[in-house]
């Protein structure tokens, strides 16, 4: 019989894979958005690019039933890409309100750490 314990000691884990990712702060500056991250890291990321990868159902679409879907055009307007608010969702991302109304898309973590590379 194998015994676990000489099991899950044979296996390598990184430090990264044993604490979940967390923001230590964010802060709208100027045109972009800082973020700081519990590992170090410190992004900034452009308004635009940050509205233009919004992910809600509105700007990605949504799945039929048989799962095809197709995004919709998405038509910016005056104030699609200014910040007004933004807010934690839990403890995996943030909810982006913008100055045009849009609010609905919710930018996990693993997103936002995706858009700087």
């Amino acid at each position: 019989m194998i015994d676990p314990s000489k099991l899950s000691a044979s296996v390598p884990q990184r430090e990264s894979q044993l604490q979940p990712l967390s923001l230590k702060a964010v802060a709208p500056f100027g045109n972009e958005l800082a973020l700081s991250w519990s590992d170090g890291m410190e992004q900034f990321l452009a308004l635009e690019t940050l509205r233009r990868a919004c992910p809600c159902a509105v700007c990605c679409g949504e799945p039929d039933v048989m799962g095809r879907g197709d995004a919709p055009a998405r038509n910016y307007k005056s104030g699609s890409f200014e910040l007004k608010a933004y807010d934690f969702i839990g403890g995996y991302g943030l909810s982006l309100k913008w100055a045009d109304a849009h609010a609905t898309g919710i930018y996990s973590y693993q997103l936002l750490r995706s858009l700087s590379l």
